[in-house]
């Protein structure tokens, strides 16, 4: 068990929304908030594309979305849905065809906004092909792509006006008796976004995609997605989340699950806790952790580990976490295993030590939960 429990007042109470299904993901109602990712890569090139699903799979991703922009990619879609390990959700935009292939092609979800799809014959057929094949449907609505009618009722996007266009959209699919879909309202403005989440959530019970669209690089996205989304989350607003960054999908994942993690609504991997570093370092704390990072990203069992350096707030720190290590002096530090000091430990020796200390513990609990599991 983590050193950090749940308080009551860190409980965030969750807005209830209905639950579907994206393939064998649940998303809404008390499933976990799922992250998800888009890959980049050319959709008509499986390998590639596929190459790219997996390392985000591994990173954490729950689902991954594919663009579907023509014939050739949703012939592709077909091989790559088969070997994904995550359920994929295909991007459409127009052309219903291309939805009514990405659901034939094993798609379990359709990003779609049935408004644009065409005449109503058009969307029956769309919607046919999703409840056929299982294929659930996300009503993606954007600040830079609103409806004509309603840029002129309100004269620019805003909330109101995007919250209508969701709720036409839904409109639509539920005229035609189609519930198994969620919906999001996504603007790069982080106001905007805030917004329009906060009041498509009190118009609908449908599970709510989060998003900041078109956040930035990775610095400035990786802000404007904790400002905007934390926010949402910790009002209990969110049932799946995608961070858009102009960088590798992957890095998109791992933000995701950072948000998540700092608001107690998911567990993954190991939790670093770390000092900015300042003179009082006994080792060089920014370099230590950076290579702790990259040796620690292949443990998925959740766990914190405390990188302090020096001992004014290292003890503190590591009485909260699962393992840690606090600076001291003449080139060693103290090594902490569940909030209690352990051993010394030579600075040089710190970096492979606490991978061993974090594999071993991780072995354990993943030990102990398949003994739990083989018990039921």
């Amino acid at each position: 068990m983590s050193l950090n429990p749940i308080r009551p007042w860190r409980n965030i109470e969750r807005r209830k929304s209905r639950q579907i299904m994206v393939g064998n993901v649940p998303v809404g109602g008390d499933a976990p908030i799922s992250v998800q990712t888009m890959t980049n890569t050319d959709g008509r090139d499986v390998r590639a594309t596929l190459d790219q699903v997996i390392r985000a799979a591994d990173a954490g991703a729950d689902i991954v979305r594919i663009s579907a922009p023509d014939q050739d990619t949703t012939r592709a879609l077909k091989e790559i849905c088969r070997e994904s390990p995550v359920p994929i959700v295909a991007d459409i935009h127009f052309h219903y065809k291309r939805a009514i292939e990405a659901a034939e092609a094993g798609a379990a979800c359709l990003r779609i906004n049935p408004g644009n799809i065409g005449s109503p014959d058009r969307v029956r057929e769309v919607i046919k092909a999703a409840r056929d094949h299982d294929c659930s449907i996300r009503i993606g609505v954007n600040a830079g792509s609103l409806e004509r009618h309603l840029l002129e009722k309100y004269g620019e996007p805003c909330p109101d006006a995007m919250v209508e266009s969701g709720m036409d959209h839904i409109k639509i699919l539920q005229d035609n008796d189609f519930h198994e879909f969620k919906i999001s309202v996504k603007a790069s403005d982080v106001f905007l976004a805030a917004a329009a989440y906060q009041q498509l959530a009190d118009a609908t019970d449908a599970p709510i995609h989060l998003g900041i669209t078109e956040a930035g690089g990775f610095v400035g996205g990786t802000v404007k997605s904790a400002v905007g989304l934390g926010n949402l989350l910790w009002a209990g607003i969110g049932d799946t989340i995608r961070v858009s960054l102009s960088a590798d999908p992957v890095e998109e994942v791992k933000v995701g699950f950072e948000i998540l993690k700092s608001l107690g609504l998911r567990t993954r991997g190991v939790q670093i806790i770390s000092c900015p570093s300042c003179a009082r370092q006994g080792f060089d704390v920014i370099k230590t952790v950076e290579t702790l990072e990259k040796r620690l990203e292949h443990i998925k069992t959740p766990m914190s580990l405390s990188i302090i350096g020096c001992v004014v707030n290292g003890p503190g720190e590591a009485l909260m976490t699962d393992l840690g290590f606090t600076g001291g002096g003449a080139g060693s530090g103290m090594i902490y295993m569940a909030g209690r000091q352990s051993h010394k430990l030579s600075n040089d020796q710190m970096v492979d030590h606490i991978v061993e200390l974090v594999e071993a513990r991780a072995e354990k609990l993943e030990a102990e939960a398949a003994a739990e599991a083989a018990a039921e």
